[in-house]
């Protein structure tokens, strides 16, 4: 690059920086010659080193403390910006920025852009022939996966759980009717005896419930009773005999049941056992049998075929 920039316009020079005309400079002058040294010209004097550095020198340093501030100096307009210099418009450097031209919208329809017949055709032709190409397993299980997840699943119905809590109140609900049923099952074991026990209190008498009773006999329901007087009845499960026990208040020993009811009924056929300390009279062919104890005479008329031992069984166990 030149050190000057420079532009010649119609024989004129200008700074292409500025802009200004630039002036012509003056020829350069030719030195004058120097004279000849004659003999008569002095030299210099020598002085000795030593001489000269005996003293120090003094500091060319600018003391900034007691000089004042320098005066600010503008600064010089640069090139491009606000500058009030008159210009030549034949320099382009300078010229506004040309405006882009909007482009005029044509009247005629805009064509759409088609591909070229034989382009198409053999487009075509590449995709029929192309082969599908094969799916990774991967592919494959993720395209099930996807499937199942897309299509909708009926969920199950969830019923409502009983939300069971133990409280005060059912518990008291709970022990009362267990009570109930162990008191009706109680109850129900023991019916003959309570029932017993209601007409004893009801004749007047100490009326006892057999112990022992034979297999295949129950009570049979209600219990008579009189004035001092009570019955029992049991009944076959199967079949219609049965016996009845009579039990009624008496003030007779064995020696007057067996002269006022044994010999009166059955004469001299009867058997004689004592058992437990009780003497037993059986007669009408063990179809009857009586005896006393505690104040009460205990009579048995059976129509089922009981033997001997089972009638002693049942006269020991009141």
């Amino acid at each position: 690059m030149q050190a000057n920039k420079t532009v010649t316009i119609n024989g004129r020079t200008y700074d292409a920086v500025t802009g200004l005309p630039v002036a012509k400079k003056a020829a350069p002058v030719a030195p004058k010659p120097s004279k000849p040294a004659t003999s008569t010209t002095k030299r210099p004097q020598h002085v000795p080193a030593a001489s000269v550095h005996t003293s120090t020198q003094r500091s060319q340093t600018l003391h900034r403390r007691a000089t004042k501030k320098p005066i600010t100096v503008t600064k010089r307009p640069q090139p491009g910006r606000h500058m009030d210099i008159s210009r030549s418009q034949s320099i382009s450097r300078f010229a506004p920025h040309p405006v882009a031209a909007t482009p005029k919208k044509s009247s005629a329809p805009e064509t759409v852009a088609r591909p070229h017949p034989t382009a198409a055709r053999a487009l075509a032709r590449t995709t029929s022939t192309a082969k599908p190409i094969a799916k990774t397993s991967k592919q494959i299980k993720d395209a099930a996966i996807s499937a199942a997840l897309s299509t909708p699943t009926l969920k199950p119905i969830k019923r409502k759980r009983f939300n069971w809590r133990w409280t005060r109140r059912f518990t008291t609900v709970t022990a009362i009717f267990a009570l109930l049923v162990i008191g009706g099952i109680i109850t129900y074991a023991n019916l003959p005896v309570l029932s017993v026990g209601f007409a004893a209190a009801q004749s007047g008498i100490n009326a006892t419930y057999p112990e022992y009773r034979p297999d295949g006999y129950s009570l049979s329901q209600p219990v008579t009773f009189s004035d001092g007087e009570v019955s029992l009845t049991f009944k076959s499960n199967t079949t219609d005999s049965g016996y009845t026990i009579t039990q009624t208040r008496s003030s007779w020993d064995s020696t007057a049941v067996l002269d006022n009811v044994v010999r009166k009924d059955a004469g001299d056929d009867y058997t004689t056992t004592q058992e437990k300390g009780l003497i037993i009279y059986a007669y009408s062919e063990n179809t009857a049998a009586t005896w006393v104890n505690g104040g009460i005479l205990y009579k048995i008329k059976t129509t089922a075929p009981l033997s001997g031992e089972q009638i002693r069984r049942i006269a020991t166990s009141l």
